[in-house]
């Protein structure tokens, strides 16, 4: 037939084809030729381009560049025809030839089975492909299975495309999660668990999709769960069990498939045995929570479920058995939450003592259940690893017994609790004394003092009190708690011969604190013993340094006095020079102040002064300013305001500026009131060097007032001289601080004067305005302005000025202070100044006016 074709074609040549067949004639196994021939007589019938290609393969059967060229445009030339077409069979006759000389090429195998695909002809397609994959070598396989698999996927022939896929997994193990989604969409649930299984199993196994094992094994458990009738090839249970093992963090979810594996194949008591185990086993609220809720939400709906059938097909006395069976089970589900919650938690920590008192609590008014939790607490809690006091849970298990008048098992409790390790030694002094104290509670007061002497006997061989390595009990006879209970039931129930030794052994182990010591102390005043006390009290204070010691020098000091006052004068300067040789500046107040007091009322007067002195230097700096005020207040009560000069002076040289300032200002008017004009303005003097106008302006307005009062034109010159002096100095240091105050101060609205008003005529005006003043406010003698004394008369001037002799044996009660002396108003004759005091100031004033 080829033939045929050929000699139609070579008597149809046109002229132009010439040169191609000369050359082709030439070199008929040239490929370039044929190509360029062809290339030639693309625009030719089909037939004509159809039979060069069939010429050139017959000259060159193995070129693989014609036979894919010329199956192409064999393709092309019949798509979209039908498929009945006979045209479409002879490209494939065209494509069955050329594989007997391209069968290892696997693009002329692809696009014949794509063009098989599309003709729909499923049996020689798929046995097209077999035989690609039987003619191509293994290592080329991979380019024919996607377009195998599709084919298989496209047609509903669920057995086929699964023995495909098989075939394929056999080569390519990674695309299984391929296969098992297929399986599960036609429904083969049972192959898919299977699979996933393997992949699972596989340690060698990745992901294509990029899941975990864990999110495999979840996929697994959801789809046994989910479809217990469909698969029935595998036991669900040791495939979840597995997984409780190896994925720990989702224990709540494989419990709840589980159960819910049975619950949907109709096996609700096995779901319930499941539920049951879960909850007993979680070791984490979490999964206990989403297990419990899961349990009563299987529960309610099989309430529901069995009310609906009820409902349909009408009640029964067995149905309503079974209703009521039911809610019963859920109340009782309901109220064993707490227990349940509870268990979870000793499980995850079974060292927890608060977890385990809880416990207890939730079994209240069931005594049986009591015992067992506590026996089943003492002997699960290891002290080592308690989280907790593990002793309370031994008292409170002996108070149990206690409550019901069980004495003897009480002690039977407290006996084995003595004897277990505990951690801290404070742990069994705890448990000591809690029995000591039940035996007191039920009046037996001889076997509590036998308890606590047995306790606080030493072992046979001298331990260390902080020797980790010995064991509690041959440590606890040094424990304070159980000798401070030990020394209260002596005092209580004791002789004073027994309760003494039981504090001096306290001392002399080593082990007293100062409320010990104190304690002691007391007890021997309250039986008259005194000096016994007094030696208590030093040996404390041996024991102890400061700050520790303050309380015990406190107690001591103050009951010395007390008890002897100026009997013993000496010994207590004694004692008070000893507490102040090393005394911390934060205790010195309290311990001069009571110093001074015993002076002043047992001691003599100067030595009273010295000891203020002292305290003035010794206290902290923030309480000399308070000290220095009791100082002056004391020596103005005693010797008179005039032995206050030098203590004023004194302060005003140590303390602090701010402090100071004050001091000044109530020396100045101390002076002022004695009628020393000249003193206090020389105070007002000094003070101005540490008084910024901008941050204290109240002083420098006293000071003004003070002028306007005892001064002249002079003096308020040179006042404020000063003022601009010192707000000149001031101007080349300033601070950031005194900017802020002089702020504030001005936002307060303080009539502050304005110091940059350094203009003299200003300052001028302002010097007559405040002569004007001082004429208004007092009279003036003809003779000229004078200093003039305070407003205090002779009389309280000479009581101002009386000094007092402390040491005098006759004392006056009938003593009236400054405050209650009489005051003798005297009258002042009031006269104009003259003009000429004013000198060129009253000219200015004619001019204004």
């Amino acid at each position: 037939m080829i033939e045929v074709h050929v000699m139609i074609f070579l008597f149809s040549k046109e002229e132009n084809d010439l040169p191609y067949e000369e050359e082709i004639l030439r070199n008929p196994y040239s490929v370039k030729s044929w190509l360029r021939y062809i290339e030639f007589k693309k625009d030719a019938p089909r037939n004509v381009v159809n039979l060069i290609y069939e010429r050139a393969l017959k000259e060159l059967p193995g070129s693989y560049k014609l036979w894919y060229n010329y199956l192409r445009l064999r393709r092309r030339q019949v798509k979209g025809r039908c498929i009945n077409d006979p045209a479409i069979e002879d490209v494939n006759n065209a494509h069955e030839r050329a594989l007997v000389f391209m069968h290892k090429m696997p693009r002329i195998w692809l696009d014949y089975c794509q063009f098989l695909v599309d003709q729909s002809k499923i049996i020689k397609t798929r046995r097209t492909f077999d035989r690609a994959l039987r003619a191509l070598p293994i290592t080329q396989h991979h380019r024919i299975w996607p377009l195998y698999l599709k084919f298989a996927r496209l047609y509903d022939l669920p057995e086929t495309a699964v023995r495909i896929y098989r075939r394929h997994l056999k080569l390519q193990k990674e695309n299984t999660e391929e296969y098992i989604e297929y399986l599960m969409k036609i429904g083969w649930l049972d192959e898919a668990a299977n699979r996933l299984t393997d992949i699972i199993n596989d340690d060698n196994f990745v992901s294509k999709e990029g899941k975990s094992k864990h999110q495999l094994w979840n996929e697994l458990c959801e789809l046994i769960a989910k479809n217990p009738d469909k698969v029935t090839s595998m036991n669900i249970e040791p495939i979840i069990r597995q997984g409780l093992k190896r994925y720990t963090d989702q224990i709540g979810v494989l419990w709840i498939s589980m159960a819910d594996y049975y619950v949907r194949g109709g096996h609700f008591d096995r779901a319930r045995d499941i539920y049951e185990e879960a909850i007993q086993t979680v070791i984490t609220v979490r999964d206990f929570t989403q297990v419990f809720d899961a349990y009563a939400q299987c529960e309610k709906n099989l309430i529901s479920a069995k009310m609906e059938t009820v409902e349909e097909l009408g009640p029964s006395e067995e149905d309503d058995l079974d209703i009521e069976l039911r809610l019963a089970r859920l109340e009782d589900l309901m109220d064993r939450r707490p227990l349940l919650l509870n268990s979870v938690l000793l499980r995850q920590n079974p060292h927890n003592v608060h977890e385990w008192h809880k416990r207890v609590k939730l079994f209240e008014g069931k005594p049986r259940e009591i015992i067992n939790t506590y026996t089943e607490a003492v002997q699960t809690v290891d002290p080592k690893l308690a989280s907790g006091k593990p002793h309370t849970l031994w008292v409170e298990f002996a108070k149990f017994y206690e409550v019901a008048n069980q004495i003897e098992d009480a002690r039977v409790i407290f006996d084995k609790a003595v004897n277990v390790p505990y951690k801290h030694m404070d742990d069994l002094a705890s448990v000591w004394c809690e029995w000591a104290e039940m035996e007191i509670r039920n009046e037996n007061f001889e076997e509590a003092l036998r308890l606590m002497q047995k306790v606080t006997t030493p072992p046979p061989r001298k331990v260390s009190y902080y020797d980790e390595t010995e064991t509690v009990q041959s440590r606890v006879h040094k424990s304070l708690k159980v000798w401070s209970l030990y020394a209260d039931l002596e005092e209580s129930f004791g002789t004073f011969k027994t309760c003494k030794t039981v504090y001096d052994r306290i001392i002399d182990l080593r082990i007293a604190t100062p409320q010990i010591i104190m304690n002691y102390g007391l007890f021997l005043e309250e039986n008259n013993y005194f000096e016994e006390a007094f030696k208590a009290y030093e040996k404390g204070i041996a024991l102890f340094k400061w700050p520790n010691v303050y309380d015990i020098w406190n107690t001591y000091l103050t009951k010395f006095i007390e008890r002897y006052g100026g009997k013993k004068l000496e010994r207590a300067r004694d004692l008070f020079e000893q507490c102040l040789e090393n005394c911390p500046e934060k205790f010195a107040k309290s311990v001069y102040l009571l110093y001074a007091k015993l002076e002043e009322e047992h001691g003599l007067a100067r030595h009273a002064m010295a000891v203020y002195d002292r305290a003035t230097k010794a206290v902290l700096p923030e309480e000399q300013n308070e000290m220095f005020n009791v100082y002056i207040k004391k020596a103005a009560e005693i010797y008179g305001v005039t032995y206050t000069r030098p203590i004023y002076e004194k302060a005003i040289e140590i303390l602090p500026d701010a402090e100071a300032r004050e001091m000044c200002i109530r020396f100045a008017d101390l002076e002022r009131k004695l009628g020393e004009i000249d003193r206090a303005r020389a105070v007002y003097a000094h003070a101005s060097q540490i008084c910024d106008p901008r941050v204290a302006p109240q002083f420098w307005q006293v000071w003004k007032e003070f002028e306007i009062k005892h001064g002249n034109e002079d003096t308020v010159r040179e006042m404020l001289r000063i003022k601009r002096s010192v707000q000149a100095m001031y101007n080349t240091q300033v601070n950031f601080m005194s900017s802020r105050m002089l702020s504030a101060s001005s936002d307060k609205g303080e009539n502050i004067e304005n110091a940059e008003q350094d203009d003299m005529m200003k300052l001028e005006e302002k010097a007559r305005q405040l002569a004007e003043e001082s004429v208004r406010d007092q009279a003036k003698p003809d003779k000229g302005i004078l200093f003039v004394r305070s407003n205090n008369t002779d009389a309280e001037l000479g009581e101002l000025t009386k000094t007092a002799n402390p040491d005098a044996i006759d004392i006056d009660d009938d003593f009236s202070s400054d405050e209650d002396a009489e005051i003798q108003e005297m009258d002042v004759q009031q006269q104009n100044v003259p003009s000429e005091v004013f000198g060129s100031l009253a000219n200015q004033d004619e001019d204004s006016s």
